[in-house]
């Protein structure tokens, strides 16, 4: 085997990888639609979230971190959250520069009222499918980001 060939191994993780990209897509478009009343989009929603879940109020670089995204593209959206009130910004008792976000009462309800519209809307996705599988996909989704969170701090 050459450099330029897969193994059957490396085969099936480059389909696999084009599904999660097709899936991908699907799941932003439909997460759009679902909570485009709510002044949100699929971005929006998952900053909100990973604001929500935080155990304690985050700067935008922790909370990209903890997505998976860069710090960039989280600012921007933070910032536009912010202008339209769904979030504020704190002081950062640690760091000058880098504020603290919070939600605000809007954006609390917002989140709220968006996760009150997914769960009948995952339970329908996830009918026929099996839970142990679900388990065992998603053991596989973090093993390769791990894997691929490794080779990056490697790089640098």
């Amino acid at each position: 085997m050459t450099d330029r060939q897969r193994n059957p191994t490396g085969a099936a993780l480059s389909l696999l990888i084009l599904d999660v990209f097709r899936l991908n897509g699907r799941l932003l478009a439909e997460g759009d639609r679902l909570v485009a009343g709510l002044g949100l989009t699929s971005a929006r929603w998952q900053v909100l979230g990973a604001i929500a879940l935080a155990t304690a109020p985050q700067p935008v670089a922790w909370l990209a971190r903890s997505m998976g995204l860069y710090r960039q593209g989280v600012q921007r959206i933070v910032n536009e959250l912010e202008q339209e009130g769904f979030v504020a910004f704190a002081d950062n008792p640690h760091h000058r520069r880098a504020k603290l976000v919070t939600l605000t009462k809007k954006g609390r309800t917002a989140y709220e009222a968006a996760d009150r519209m997914q769960k009948p809307w995952v339970n329908r996705l996830a009918k026929s499918l099996n839970a142990a599988d679900l388990a065992a996909a998603s053991r596989v989704l973090a093993a390769l980001r791990q894997r691929l969170d490794e080779e990056a701090r490697e790089e640098d």
